[in-house]
């Protein structure tokens, strides 16, 4: 159970970095009209993201595991794909979504796992983040309608 809630917590380690270098890639690369939207909201969430990085990272310490800590690494456990600078705005934020549902999906299978585990700090800690998902999805969505 252990090794597989570490496991777990890498792979959501390694999610968390691909999406942050992927904000930051949207961020930079947004154009048309809804560029100041879109612009300000990406750095919003990669500012999250690298609260997010740091307190898995911190949390797999904590509990005596040993957090990825290589772009290598990240790449070989994420289950997302790396973005190119050539999408659309819309584009960008449907992919984004994706990404999110990725991530929600994966911490509710963390969350069973550390409940398992009777590790309830690394169980809070997903349901705050899936909150926080669960919120940008829906406000993505209804710029996407």
């Amino acid at each position: 159970m252990e090794n597989q809630l570490m496991n777990k917590l890498n792979i959501q380690l390694a999610n968390w970095n691909v999406i942050n270098t992927k904000l930051q890639n949207y961020h930079w690369f947004v154009a048309g009209p809804d560029f100041f939207t879109l612009h300000a909201k990406f750095e919003e969430f990669y500012t999250e993201a690298q609260g997010n990085i740091d307190e898995i990272a911190e949390r797999i310490l904590a509990i005596g595991g040993k957090p990825v800590a290589t772009l290598r690494g990240y790449l070989e456990l994420t289950t997302l794909n790396e973005a190119g600078n050539e999408l659309q705005a819309k584009d960008m934020v449907s992919d984004l979504v994706r990404d999110y549902e990725r991530l929600v999906k994966g911490s509710k299978e963390l969350i069973e796992l550390a409940e398992e585990a009777n590790d309830h700090p690394t169980a809070d800690m997903f349901t705050d983040i899936q909150t926080s998902l669960e919120q940008h999805i829906w406000m993505l969505q209804a710029y996407l309608r």
